[in-house]
């Protein structure tokens, strides 16, 4: 549809969709072959297609065909979220994809969400991103996994439209103001030398300054974002054959990976896969188990109230491998080189060879049989990713319940490509060794949609930040999954695809899906990233939310006063508030409204009503946890010298020392975190910290006010 509207000759103006917080200028806009002028602090963007280009661009009224603020490599879940957050952060910004028809392609599997990875879609909406609005329209099949334990493990997870999710999505992006978005590979980087290094340490290798496509053009730039998914160099292994692809059909990115190795990154090989596609009208789904979506789904955005396709959920189907299955697999190892090439593959989405290679006394493994849309006969077999020999994947299948007389569609393969440390990358996701370089999803070491999406949230915001002199964004653990999953990679590195869990959180009682907006959206709205209509609903909510617990905890009674309303309660003499009681699983907050107990709550939306549960059954073990957070902040703004000599430093392992020298953390609490970092060496760390860096600071002060006071001199002295 949207390769039909490029071609139109007619320029057309539509109504930009998604703006920043400050004020929009609304003056007549000019077209992008004005004369660049410099862009003045508050955007105004409109909308147009335009001929000559053959793209579908928002343009810029300053911009010049070949000159942005910020360029994003790649059209997938991160380049979509970096290019829209590079816009909202007000930035100038181009979108590169080798094809405009794939944007928001789902690679492999057709769902978004899970544990962990659902709260990651639920902090990118609270930012304002787009993942969670377009999988609340494309959503087929909802539910809200490990929904009967604590709301902390809460992970709401959706099946989606294949063509639905690429459709709204390409909505988004193709009418987002102050985004315009162009066909083309990137060959490779322009870099400016001659900026003076911020650090001693770890010199400064450049500045972007452009990006160079394969047809030899140069698209000027202060800001790059790498968005490019397993396409890095992308190889597809099916069997002993092997090809260059970043997915199926599609070419890969080589001259970035030169480029990334000539400016002295260390690149990497990871690992992933997708399974075959099978013919849905060959299964015999009498036999199988059936799943249900929630009766009540739970939408992802929070500006939603419903999802779009609540009444229309399709079923999916559970069934299992079997120990004939895993002979036939067993048997094909040999012929794999996936398998036989000594990289990384998902530890916690692995390929069937690795499962039955690591868990080879499980009789069998779960497979769920996903629908990939309303008008698709195709069928994803969540659990059946393999790089067997093509000719082999198909009387492997039949092997499973329900298979028997399966059809293969397309075949299973498996795909290698480059990663670079993520332990290369500051906070903000923007590299120490080249400015204005941000890196965002799989080519940092992460695998999965929704990791990719918030990295590329981070990475676009800061980007568009930098791009005008402002601050970056920098979330922290405390903050949330986002903040967690930046701090593990930036400190850790990965070693294997990184995937996110709620284990991985210290802090789960306050960091939930739930509250996403309440940590985060007041933190966009100070960077200036948060739409109006956005910031007056959190508003609402919050106020809502904030009146309602005050409603509650303003109704103490006894537990004689209680019985008489209906409620049994302990008869120890204590008073206790409305709000302590829905502690109680026995006890609803309509049950307390009905009695007549609690007034003015019976008009409260439902999700309102769900938020206040949720605060109130944590309600008790909060302060233990603030008290934690507490701690963390403290290590937090110890920071360290960022060209401190480790060599100096008394009591560290030569293992610790060289961590420490390669990964510099900029604070106590991140060096803490790495790996290797016993409690002794954290203390003598401290202690240098605290005898040296007061000293460097005063010695740069004076240094500073020399110059200023004889600068003659001290460029002689020099």
């Amino acid at each position: 549809m949207h390769s039909r509207n490029v071609a139109k000759a007619a320029v057309r103006q539509r109504r930009p969709t998604g703006f920043p917080v400050f004020p929009l200028n609304t003056s007549t806009a000019r077209l992008a072959f004005c004369r660049p002028v410099r862009a003045p602090p508050v955007c105004s963007v409109h909308t147009a297609s335009c001929q000559s280009t053959g793209v579908r661009t928002s343009y810029h009224p300053y911009a010049t065909p070949n000159e942005y603020d910020v360029c994003v490599i790649g059209g997938g879940h991160a380049g979509c979220e970096a290019a829209t957050g590079a816009a909202r952060a007000g930035a100038r910004t181009l979108l590169l994809t080798q094809k405009i028809d794939t944007i928001g392609e789902l690679s492999c599997n057709p769902s978004i969400g899970g544990v962990g990875k659902g709260t990651l879609v639920r902090e990118v909406d609270a930012l304002d991103g787009v993942i969670g609005r377009v999988t609340d329209n494309a959503g087929i099949h909802f539910r809200m996994l490990n929904s009967s334990k604590g709301s902390a493990v809460w992970g709401p997870r959706a099946q989606v439209d294949r063509e639905l999710y690429r459709k709204h999505m390409q909505n988004i992006i193709l009418n987002y103001s102050n985004l315009a978005v162009r066909a083309a590979s990137v060959f490779n980087l322009e870099f400016d030398h001659s900026v003076p290094s911020s650090s001693e340490s770890r010199p400064t290798w450049g500045a972007i300054k452009g990006v160079r496509l394969d047809s030899g053009e140069i698209i000027h730039c202060s800001q790059v974002v790498i968005c490019t998914g397993t396409f890095l160099s992308g190889e597809i292994h099916i069997g002993m054959k092997r090809f260059p692809a970043g997915r199926m059909h599609e070419a890969p990115a080589i001259g970035l990976s030169h480029a990334l190795r000539a400016a002295g990154f260390q690149l990497g090989r990871l690992q992933t896969g997708t399974p075959a596609r099978l013919d849905k009208n060959s299964i015999d789904f009498s036999r199988l188990e059936r799943q249900e979506g929630d009766q009540v789904p739970h939408p992802f955005s929070f500006l939603h109230r419903k999802v779009e396709h609540a009444d229309e959920q399709v079923v999916c189907f559970k069934t299992y491998t079997t120990p004939e299955t895993h002979k036939l697999v067993s048997d094909s190892i040999p012929l794999s080189i996936h398998i036989q090439e000594a990289k990384k593959g998902p530890r916690y989405c692995p390929s069937l060879e690795a499962k039955i290679t690591r868990f080879g006394h499980k009789g069998n493994h779960t497979v769920w049989l996903e629908p990939e849309g309303y008008n698709s006969d195709l069928i994803y077999p969540n659990g059946l990713s393999c790089s067997m020999p093509e000719e082999f994947q198909e009387p492997m299948m039949r092997t499973v319940p329900g298979l028997e007389n399966v059809r293969m569609v397309r075949p299973a393969y498996g795909v290698e490509y480059d990663y670079i440390d993520p332990r290369e990358l500051k906070p903000s996701l923007e590299t120490k060794r080249i400015k204005g370089l941000f890196l965002a999803g799989q080519i940092n070491g992460t695998t999965g949609y929704e990791e990719a999406a918030a990295q590329g949230c981070v990475a676009g915001i800061n980007a568009g930040l930098a791009a005008r002199d402002r601050h970056p964004l920098i979330i922290t653990r405390a903050d949330g999954y986002i903040g967690v999953m930046i701090d593990d990679l930036v400190t850790k590195g990965a070693e294997e695809p990184y995937r996110m869990f709620t284990s991985r959180s210290e802090y789960r009682m306050t960091v939930r899906c739930d509250n996403a907006d309440l940590r985060l959206t007041e933190k966009g709205y100070e960077a200036g990233i948060i739409s109006r209509a956005r910031w007056e609903a959190f508003l609402r909510d919050r106020s809502t939310i904030q009146s309602g617990i005050e409603v509650l905890q303003s109704v103490v009674l006894s537990p004689t006063v209680w019985e008489r309303f209906g409620f049994s309660i302990t008869k120890d003499g204590i008073s206790r508030s409305a709000y302590e009681l829905l502690r109680k699983p026995s006890i609803t907050l309509d049950a307390l409204v009905q009695s007549g107990a609690v007034p003015g709550m019976d008009r409260l939306e439902p999700h309102i009503k769900a938020r206040i549960i949720i605060d109130a059954t944590y309600a008790p073990h909060i302060p233990r946890q603030l008290a934690d957070l507490q701690v963390f902040h403290a290590d937090e703004s110890l920071l360290l010298d960022p060209d401190m000599d480790y060599s100096q430093v008394s009591g560290l392992s030569e293992e610790v020392r060289e961590r420490l020298q390669r990964v510099r953390p900029a604070t106590l609490g991140a060096a803490k975190r790495m790996e290797g970092m016993t409690p002794a060496a954290a203390v003598n760390l401290l202690k240098h910290a605290r005898r040296t860096w007061g000293a460097t600071q005063r010695a740069a002060s004076l240094s500073q006010e020399a110059k200023l006071m004889h600068p003659t001199a001290v460029s002689a002295l020099a």
